[in-house]
Protein backbone atom coordinates (compact mmCIF):
# COMPACT_ATOMS: atom_id res chain seq x y z
CA UNK A 1 0.00 0.00 0.00
CA UNK A 2 2.67 2.09 0.99
CA UNK A 3 4.56 1.56 -2.18
CA UNK A 4 1.41 2.13 -4.56
CA UNK A 5 0.91 5.79 -2.85
CA UNK A 6 4.51 6.86 -3.36
CA UNK A 7 4.14 5.30 -6.81
CA UNK A 8 1.16 7.55 -7.25
CA UNK A 9 2.63 10.78 -5.41
CA UNK A 10 5.60 10.28 -7.97
CA UNK A 11 3.42 10.38 -11.00
CA UNK A 12 1.38 13.17 -9.45
CA UNK A 13 4.70 15.00 -9.29
CA UNK A 14 6.20 14.44 -12.65
CA UNK A 15 3.13 15.73 -14.38
CA UNK A 16 2.63 18.71 -12.30
CA UNK A 17 6.37 19.61 -13.03
CA UNK A 18 6.05 18.25 -17.15
CA UNK A 19 3.08 20.63 -16.88
CA UNK A 20 5.05 23.50 -15.60
CA UNK A 21 7.00 23.40 -18.72
CA UNK A 22 5.76 26.33 -21.50
CA UNK A 23 6.13 25.49 -25.12
CA UNK A 24 6.74 28.35 -26.80
CA UNK A 25 5.60 29.56 -30.49
CA UNK A 26 8.33 30.13 -32.99
CA UNK A 27 7.73 33.52 -33.19
CA UNK A 28 8.40 33.35 -29.35
CA UNK A 29 11.73 31.70 -29.47
CA UNK A 30 13.05 33.83 -32.73
CA UNK A 31 12.37 37.04 -30.30
CA UNK A 32 14.41 35.19 -27.23
CA UNK A 33 17.23 34.06 -29.64
CA UNK A 34 17.73 38.02 -30.90
CA UNK A 35 20.94 39.18 -29.12
CA UNK A 36 19.80 42.20 -27.00
CA UNK A 37 23.27 43.16 -25.63
CA UNK A 38 25.77 45.49 -27.46
CA UNK A 39 29.22 43.79 -29.17
CA UNK A 40 31.94 43.08 -26.90
CA UNK A 41 34.79 44.76 -28.16
CA UNK A 42 38.62 44.00 -26.63
CA UNK A 43 40.25 46.91 -28.43
CA UNK A 44 40.57 50.36 -28.23
CA UNK A 45 40.92 52.77 -31.16
CA UNK A 46 44.15 54.21 -30.92
CA UNK A 47 42.94 57.13 -33.64
CA UNK A 48 39.94 58.35 -31.74
CA UNK A 49 40.02 60.38 -28.43
CA UNK A 50 39.52 58.36 -25.53
CA UNK A 51 37.83 59.43 -22.28
CA UNK A 52 38.96 58.57 -18.73
CA UNK A 53 37.08 59.51 -15.33
CA UNK A 54 39.13 58.91 -12.13
CA UNK A 55 37.75 58.09 -9.02
CA UNK A 56 38.18 61.41 -7.87
CA UNK A 57 36.59 62.91 -10.10
CA UNK A 58 39.18 64.11 -12.75
CA UNK A 59 38.36 63.56 -16.49
CA UNK A 60 41.26 63.13 -18.98
CA UNK A 61 40.90 62.55 -22.56
CA UNK A 62 43.57 61.59 -25.10
CA UNK A 63 44.60 58.93 -27.65
CA UNK A 64 44.93 55.41 -26.09
CA UNK A 65 48.08 54.30 -27.31
CA UNK A 66 48.49 51.32 -24.48
CA UNK A 67 46.96 48.92 -22.76
CA UNK A 68 47.66 46.25 -20.46
CA UNK A 69 45.75 43.44 -19.48
CA UNK A 70 44.97 39.98 -17.47
CA UNK A 71 42.76 37.04 -18.87
CA UNK A 72 41.93 39.72 -21.56
CA UNK A 73 40.71 42.46 -18.62
CA UNK A 74 42.08 45.75 -18.98
CA UNK A 75 43.85 46.69 -15.66
CA UNK A 76 46.18 49.70 -17.23
CA UNK A 77 45.80 51.72 -19.58
CA UNK A 78 48.00 54.24 -20.94
CA UNK A 79 46.68 57.76 -23.16
CA UNK A 80 48.53 60.31 -25.08
CA UNK A 81 46.64 63.31 -23.25
CA UNK A 82 44.92 65.91 -25.96
CA UNK A 83 46.18 68.46 -24.38
CA UNK A 84 49.70 68.22 -23.21
CA UNK A 85 50.18 65.59 -25.75
CA UNK A 86 52.38 63.49 -22.88
CA UNK A 87 51.73 59.98 -22.75
CA UNK A 88 49.62 59.07 -19.08
CA UNK A 89 49.15 55.85 -17.49
CA UNK A 90 46.09 54.70 -15.12
CA UNK A 91 45.45 52.06 -13.17
CA UNK A 92 42.16 50.25 -12.75
CA UNK A 93 42.46 51.29 -9.41
CA UNK A 94 42.34 55.26 -10.28
CA UNK A 95 39.66 54.89 -13.21
CA UNK A 96 35.59 55.09 -12.28
CA UNK A 97 34.78 55.02 -16.24
CA UNK A 98 36.28 55.14 -19.05
CA UNK A 99 34.82 55.68 -22.66
CA UNK A 100 36.22 54.61 -26.00
CA UNK A 101 35.86 53.57 -29.63
CA UNK A 102 36.50 50.50 -31.10
CA UNK A 103 39.24 49.98 -33.10
CA UNK A 104 38.77 49.44 -37.06
CA UNK A 105 40.59 46.35 -37.24
CA UNK A 106 38.81 44.59 -34.43
CA UNK A 107 35.35 46.01 -35.95
CA UNK A 108 36.50 44.72 -39.51
CA UNK A 109 36.96 40.95 -37.96
CA UNK A 110 33.88 40.92 -36.51
CA UNK A 111 31.79 41.75 -39.40
CA UNK A 112 33.78 38.71 -41.32
CA UNK A 113 32.66 36.17 -38.16
CA UNK A 114 29.10 37.87 -38.48
CA UNK A 115 29.07 37.26 -42.84
CA UNK A 116 30.61 33.58 -41.82
CA UNK A 117 27.55 32.24 -39.32
CA UNK A 118 24.14 31.84 -41.02
CA UNK A 119 22.68 32.12 -37.61
CA UNK A 120 24.16 35.33 -37.13
CA UNK A 121 21.11 37.16 -39.75
CA UNK A 122 18.51 36.21 -37.42
CA UNK A 123 20.01 37.04 -34.11
CA UNK A 124 22.27 39.54 -34.11
CA UNK A 125 22.15 43.30 -35.80
CA UNK A 126 25.45 43.85 -37.73
CA UNK A 127 25.12 47.74 -37.17
CA UNK A 128 26.31 46.35 -33.06
CA UNK A 129 29.74 44.69 -35.47
CA UNK A 130 30.56 48.34 -36.82
CA UNK A 131 29.19 50.41 -33.69
CA UNK A 132 30.80 54.36 -34.56
CA UNK A 133 29.27 55.32 -31.03
CA UNK A 134 31.62 55.12 -27.45
CA UNK A 135 32.10 52.40 -25.47
CA UNK A 136 31.50 52.12 -21.43
CA UNK A 137 34.01 50.73 -19.63
CA UNK A 138 33.28 50.91 -15.72
CA UNK A 139 36.10 49.58 -12.34
CA UNK A 140 34.31 46.15 -11.39
CA UNK A 141 36.05 44.24 -8.92
CA UNK A 142 35.84 40.54 -10.02
CA UNK A 143 37.74 37.41 -9.45
CA UNK A 144 38.26 35.90 -12.93
CA UNK A 145 36.37 32.94 -13.76
CA UNK A 146 35.68 32.70 -10.12
CA UNK A 147 39.20 31.17 -9.47
CA UNK A 148 41.11 34.17 -9.12
CA UNK A 149 41.74 36.64 -6.17
CA UNK A 150 39.28 39.59 -6.47
CA UNK A 151 41.14 42.82 -8.67
CA UNK A 152 39.54 45.62 -10.22
CA UNK A 153 39.54 45.98 -14.17
CA UNK A 154 37.81 48.05 -16.74
CA UNK A 155 34.59 46.12 -17.99
CA UNK A 156 32.92 46.65 -20.74
CA UNK A 157 29.17 47.11 -19.53
CA UNK A 158 27.18 45.39 -22.83
CA UNK A 159 23.56 45.93 -21.56
CA UNK A 160 24.08 49.69 -20.58
CA UNK A 161 19.70 50.43 -21.67
CA UNK A 162 19.25 47.70 -19.45
CA UNK A 163 21.77 47.47 -16.55
CA UNK A 164 19.65 48.87 -13.46
CA UNK A 165 19.15 45.58 -11.90
CA UNK A 166 21.59 43.21 -13.31
CA UNK A 167 24.81 44.54 -15.46
CA UNK A 168 26.75 42.25 -17.74
CA UNK A 169 30.12 42.53 -18.75
CA UNK A 170 31.76 41.39 -21.74
CA UNK A 171 33.69 38.10 -21.15
CA UNK A 172 37.26 39.10 -23.52
CA UNK A 173 37.81 35.07 -23.34
CA UNK A 174 34.89 34.02 -24.27
CA UNK A 175 34.35 31.21 -26.58
CA UNK A 176 31.55 30.54 -28.57
CA UNK A 177 29.14 27.41 -29.14
CA UNK A 178 30.30 25.69 -32.43
CA UNK A 179 28.21 24.99 -35.70
CA UNK A 180 28.98 23.39 -38.86
CA UNK A 181 29.91 24.64 -42.15
CA UNK A 182 29.30 22.54 -45.69
CA UNK A 183 31.58 22.73 -48.86
CA UNK A 184 33.46 25.91 -47.45
CA UNK A 185 29.93 28.00 -47.24
CA UNK A 186 28.81 29.73 -44.06
CA UNK A 187 28.23 28.32 -40.99
CA UNK A 188 25.06 26.43 -39.57
CA UNK A 189 24.10 26.91 -36.17
CA UNK A 190 26.75 27.61 -32.76
CA UNK A 191 28.11 31.02 -32.47
CA UNK A 192 26.62 31.63 -29.31
CA UNK A 193 28.52 33.27 -26.61
CA UNK A 194 29.45 30.86 -23.72
CA UNK A 195 30.13 33.07 -20.93
CA UNK A 196 29.68 36.63 -19.09
CA UNK A 197 30.32 38.15 -16.53
CA UNK A 198 27.46 39.36 -14.31
CA UNK A 199 26.57 41.58 -11.47
CA UNK A 200 23.53 41.43 -8.99
CA UNK A 201 23.79 43.74 -5.89
CA UNK A 202 26.95 42.84 -4.39
CA UNK A 203 27.28 39.83 -6.13
CA UNK A 204 29.66 39.66 -9.52
CA UNK A 205 30.52 36.51 -10.88
CA UNK A 206 31.30 34.92 -14.44
CA UNK A 207 28.44 33.11 -15.68
CA UNK A 208 28.95 29.98 -17.97
CA UNK A 209 26.24 28.27 -19.98
CA UNK A 210 26.98 25.12 -18.01
CA UNK A 211 26.48 27.10 -14.62
CA UNK A 212 23.48 29.02 -16.08
CA UNK A 213 20.18 26.61 -15.04
CA UNK A 214 22.35 26.96 -10.96
CA UNK A 215 21.97 30.35 -10.72
CA UNK A 216 18.57 31.03 -12.23
CA UNK A 217 16.82 31.77 -9.27
CA UNK A 218 19.40 34.46 -7.81
CA UNK A 219 19.16 36.07 -11.12
CA UNK A 220 15.41 36.30 -11.35
CA UNK A 221 13.76 34.06 -8.69
CA UNK A 222 12.77 37.44 -6.81
CA UNK A 223 10.43 38.25 -9.60
CA UNK A 224 7.03 35.70 -9.21
CA UNK A 225 5.95 37.02 -12.35
CA UNK A 226 9.37 36.47 -14.83
CA UNK A 227 9.18 33.00 -13.36
CA UNK A 228 5.86 32.12 -14.26
CA UNK A 229 6.31 33.44 -17.79
CA UNK A 230 10.24 32.05 -18.38
CA UNK A 231 10.38 28.98 -15.88
CA UNK A 232 13.81 28.02 -15.92
CA UNK A 233 12.52 24.23 -17.11
CA UNK A 234 11.65 25.86 -20.14
CA UNK A 235 14.05 28.81 -21.13
CA UNK A 236 17.55 28.03 -23.12
CA UNK A 237 21.16 29.90 -22.14
CA UNK A 238 20.65 31.22 -26.04
CA UNK A 239 17.63 33.69 -24.71
CA UNK A 240 20.11 35.23 -21.36
CA UNK A 241 20.07 38.61 -23.25
CA UNK A 242 16.19 38.74 -23.71
CA UNK A 243 15.80 37.25 -20.40
CA UNK A 244 17.38 40.00 -18.57
CA UNK A 245 15.85 42.57 -20.27
CA UNK A 246 12.25 40.95 -19.76
CA UNK A 247 13.11 40.92 -16.07
CA UNK A 248 14.46 44.43 -15.73
CA UNK A 249 11.41 45.68 -17.94
CA UNK A 250 8.98 43.73 -15.46
CA UNK A 251 10.78 44.44 -12.08
CA UNK A 252 10.66 48.18 -12.87
CA UNK A 253 6.93 48.03 -13.51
Amino acid sequence: MRLKTLLLALCVAGTTSFAQKIKYSKEDIKKMETYLFNEGFNAPSPKKTSTIILKDGTSHKGFCNNIETKKGQIYEVAIKDSITKKSVNFNAEQISEMYVYPSNAEKFMKVSRYMGNIRNYSTKKLTKRTNNDRIYFVNQTVSLKNKKDDKEFLMQVINPDFDDIISVYHDPRAKETGGFGVMGGPQLGGGVIKSYYVKKGDKVMWLHKDDFEDNYDFLFGDNQQFMKLYPKNSVEWDYFSFLVNAYTEMSNG
